[in-house]
């Protein structure tokens, strides 16, 4: 059974930190890109940052860069988010998700997804 199992999420200052991870089993990991993702209240999900467990290559949203860092653990079959500076806006239900690698777009068309957690961002 695919699973993909989201923590950390939580209740953060603005300006503050927070490291997701993403635990993944189910499936051979190395196969696979895995992303992050979020939805806020009345929005359209939007992809966040992904890796490529092939290569290692990433992507980042415009809106995230230089606050975010995505990496993989390939060992532990574990993909972490280290988000710092984080904002309001920030604030959404963050899901993990893998797709097959390799892949043109690292984020398009994920095959398996986690159910989320929650971050909150206060002012």
């Amino acid at each position: 059974e695919v699973q993909l199992v989201e923590s950390g999420g939580g209740l953060v200052q603005a300006g503050g930190s927070l490291r997701l991870s993403c635990a993944a089993s189910g499936f051979t990991f190395d196969d696979y890109a895995i992303g992050w993702f979020r939805q806020a209240p009345g929005k359209d999900r939007e992809g966040v940052s992904c890796i490529s467990s092939t290569d290692g290559s990433t992507y980042y949203a415009d809106s995230v860069k230089g606050r975010f860092t995505i990496s993989s653990d390939n060992a532990k079959n574990t993909v972490y988010l280290q988000m710092n500076s984080l904002k309001p806006e920030d604030t959404a239900v963050y899901y993990c998700a893998a797709g097959g690698d390799p892949r043109e777009r690292l984020c398009d068309g994920m095959d398996y997804w986690g159910k989320g957690t929650l971050v909150t961002v206060s002012s």
